[in-house]
Order: C-alpha cells, then sequence, then structure tokens
C-alpha cells in the first residue's frame, strides 16, 4: 500500500514558515506564488476569452485604426515611415510578412482616399474608440476595476493617444534609425567590440520599443492609478515573452510549409489570427503581472469572492466611512475608491459590496475622479445608518412558523440594544473624537504629559 499524499499548494506557498526562511528561500517562494496565480488566473479561461474577443475587435478595426494613424503620421510628412513600422511587428509571420504588410497599407490608401474623405470619417471613430475601449474593459477586468472611464474621458483621452502615439512612435524610430547612420556611430561600429554591441544593441532595439508600449499601455488603459514600477515588471516580463515568442513562432511558420499548404489560401489568415491571439494574451498575462505586483494581496485569492460576516463588515463599513469623513473635515478630495481596499491590505472584492451598500444607501458617493466623499452632511449621518447599511437581515420574506413572532421579537431587542450603544452618535462626532496618541516611543523630556 502507498501511502496517500494530501499535498495543497496554497498552503505550501503560504505557509507561515517562510515568513521566517533566509532571503533567497523567500525570493523563490515569491516568484512561485506570482507563477501560481499567473497561472490559476490563465487556466480560469477569463484571459483567453479576452484574448479571443479581442482578436475579433482587432481584424474589424486593424484598417481604420492603420488609415486613422496614417493621416496623422502625412500631416506631419512622416508617414512613409509607417511601413517599415508594421514589416517590424508583423516580422514573426515569416516570408509571407512583407505581403501581408503591402497588402495592409494598399487597402489604407484605399480607404483614406476613397472612403475617408465621404462617410467613413464617423465610423472610423467609432471602430477605433470601440477597439479602445474593449481594451479597456479587458483591463480593468484585470485590475478589478468596476467603474469605467466616463465617455469625455474616453473621447478625450483616446483621442489624444491616437493623435500622439503614432507620431511618438514613428519619431522615435526614425530618430535611433538616424543616430546609427551618422559618422561618429559609424567609427566606432568599425572597433570591436564595439561594432559587435552596436548590432546586438541595434537588433534589442524593436524588442525595447516594444517594451516601452507595453508599460505605456498598462499604466494607461486601466481606470485606476498604476504605478509606474508595476507597470514596467509587467513590461518587461510581456516584452520578454513576446520576443522569445516571436522567434519559436516565425521558426516554426518557415519551418512547416507543407502543413501550411494544407489550408492552402487559408494559411496566412489562419496564422494571423494566431499571431494576434497570441499578441493579445501576451498582453493580458503582462497586465495581471503588473496587478499581481502592485497587490500581492490578492496572489493567494484572485478573484475568489470572500463573504464576509456581519461583524467584520460592520467594522469595514464604519472604518471607511470614518477615512472618508476625516478627509471631508480636513478639506482633502477624499480617498480613492480603489485605494481604499489597498489602505486596509484587502482585496477589493472584500471591500467592494461594502462600497456598494453604503452608496445605495446615499452615506457614500464617487466623484468623477473615483474619489470617495460623504453622501451628505456628516452630522446627518448616525453610525446606526452604517451599520443598518450592511448588515445582511434585511429579506422580503420570512418564513411562516408559530414560533416566529417571539424569534423576531428576540432579534428586534438585540437590535435596540446596538442602537442604545450605539447612543445615537454621527459621523461626525466619531470623526472628531480625540483618540489616545498610539506611538509607542515614549514622550520626549520636553513634551508636556
Amino acid at each position: 500500500m502507498f501511502p496517500i499524499i494530501n499535498f495543497n499548494v496554497v498552503d505550501f506557498l503560504w505557509h507561515d514558515k517562510w515568513s521566517i526562511a533566509p532571503r533567497h528561500q523567500r525570493a523563490g517562494i515569491m516568484t512561485l506564488r506570482y507563477l501560481y496565480a499567473l497561472g490559476r488566473d490563465f487556466f480560469s479561461g477569463q484571459l483567453t476569452m479576452r484574448a479571443m474577443s479581442l482578436v475579433y475587435t482587432t481584424l474589424l478595426s486593424i484598417v481604420p485604426l492603420l488609415a486613422f494613424s496614417f493621416s496623422v503620421l502625412k500631416g506631419f510628412g512622416i508617414h512613409k515611415k509607417l511601413e517599415p513600422a508594421l514589416l517590424a511587428m508583423l516580422e514573426p509571420l515569416g516570408p509571407r510578412s512583407a505581403e501581408i504588410t503591402s497588402n495592409l497599407i494598399a487597402l489604407v490608401d484605399n480607404v483614406r482616399g476613397d472612403w475617408l474623405a465621404t462617410f467613413g470619417l464617423a465610423f472610423l471613430f467609432f471602430t477605433v474608440i470601440t477597439m479602445i475601449q474593449k481594451i479597456e474593459e479587458s483591463f480593468n477586468f484585470v485590475w478589478q476595476v468596476e467603474k469605467p472611464r466616463s465617455f469625455a474621458q474616453r473621447f478625450t483621452e483616446y483621442i489624444s493617444v491616437l493623435l500622439v502615439g503614432p507620431v511618438l512612435m514613428v519619431a522615435a524610430m526614425g530618430a535611433i534609425a538616424s543616430i546609427s547612420n551618422t559618422a561618429l556611430v559609424q567609427k566606432v561600429a568599425a572597433i570591436e567590440p564595439f561594432g559587435y554591441w552596436l548590432v546586438m544593441a541595434g537588433k534589442s532595439m524593436p524588442y525595447l520599443m516594444v517594451i516601452i508600449v507595453f508599460t505605456f499601455v498598462y499604466s494607461f488603459i486601466p481606470n485606476t492609478k498604476v504605478k509606474l514600477s508595476s507597470a514596467l515588471v509587467g513590461g518587461i516580463t510581456a516584452g520578454a515573452i513576446w520576443a522569445t515568442l516571436s522567434m519559436f513562432f516565425a521558426s516554426t511558420v518557415a519551418a512547416s510549409p507543407t502543413r501550411m499548404a494544407i489550408y492552402a489560401g487559408f494559411a496566412i489568415g489562419i496564422v494571423v489570427l494566431i499571431w494576434l491571439y497570441l499578441n493579445w494574451i501576451i498582453l493580458l498575462v503582462g497586465a495581471q503581472l503588473s496587478f499581481y505586483v502592485q497587490h500581492p494581496e490578492y496572489l493567494r485569492s484572485g478573484r475568489a469572492q470572500i463573504n464576509l460576516p456581519n461583524r467584520e463588515a460592520e467594522l469595514l463599513a464604519l472604518l471607511t466611512m470614518e477615512l472618508v469623513g476625516r478627509d471631508f473635515l480636513e478639506g482633502r478630495p477624499g480617498p480613492r475608491i480603489d485605494d481604499l481596499a489597498a489602505s486596509m491590505e484587502l482585496p477589493a472584492t472584500v471591500l467592494g459590496p461594502i462600497l456598494h451598500h453604503l452608496e445605495n444607501a446615499g452615506l457614500l458617493r464617487a466623484t468623477e475622479d473615483q474619489y470617495a466623499v460623504p453622501g451628505r452632511s456628516l452630522d446627518r449621518i448616525t453610525l446606526c445608518d452604517i451599520v443598518d447599511a450592511v448588515r445582511n437581515y434585511k429579506v422580503d420574506t420570512y418564513p411562516s412558523h408559530p414560533a416566529m413572532d417571539r424569534i423576531r421579537g428576540l432579534v428586534d431587542s438585540m437590535d435596540e440594544a446596538i442602537d442604545t450603544a450605539l447612543g445615537g452618535q454621527t459621523l461626525h462626532s466619531l470623526v472628531t473624537e480625540k483618540y489616545p496618541s498610539t506611538d509607542p516611543r515614549p514622550p520626549s523630556s520636553g513634551q508636556s504629559e
């Protein structure tokens, strides 16, 4: 008989013993936690489903997006550099990448000349903004953000990126190309080993551009405050995966002409679909990593819904309203909705329902910039209102039983005891109450008692 091994990955990775382990072991366990969380989220199917949705949206939007970028670049006189940039992005598709690039550019020219100048401008804006909106929804899902940008924010910010983004990318690539062709760089390149390193730097430059783009997307697209360090970790990781997968994908396509021949004219379309899907998967996995770097408290639970007992819900509701009320009295804009959970070291999935109940009760509201402010005057918000807002005893119907009246009377007595204990206190009195100092340091000699 073989012994039955009962091994739980979660219990192992989050065992208390790792908190006192040597530094290298803690680093290894933390890496395994990230890998576990990313693998769990990937195999749950949500990221793959959203990647497939974004592939469909990309196919509908790629020509209008290129047409828009082409028009913007033409206004700056650098539209001829769009084709090399597009060719570099499609290079992993193998020998047919040049043909696909030429066809896309030709199609963009036709759209720009015949269709865009008439009734297509409105549809172009609609298609492009819809695509970026889909991307934002996917990133908000990754970052567990429930409220998207308003329409006005979406329009102004998206159009700004669409106008400036292509110009900056092409200008950066042009500047890099110009620097590499200067006489000084050519002289340095003739000296070894500087020439070798310059060649390697030139080969790595497209991947560096991908990392920069990924980092920008991770920091800009989600409707929440993303730290640059978190976005950079995701951008570097996703860029490295993209570079590795690009080489593997290109070699696979080049090594399987017979297999591609089976699909005849559909082969290149299938390759493009697979490549788009892999790109979106990489982008979403990098976004998920950025989220976990900024919020490591989610590594264990992920998106799992945690149901709090009434007591914990009431404690969090009172703490939330005190933080919001204190900022309000001190003239600060209030804590951001997304930062409240982080300040309590809690997942947003725990605090989200509590905020929802407080908003429904009119005790809390979110501003346009997602700052939490009191729903009404602090002296008109009683602590009983806050507790009642999150208690889960309110139901529409009660079971019919002869003993129900006696039980309900007992519960009503409990509620009256709670109301009596709170003594009609308001949020204003809670916020302005003086607490004893929690500073463990002894007072200095000059400090009065």
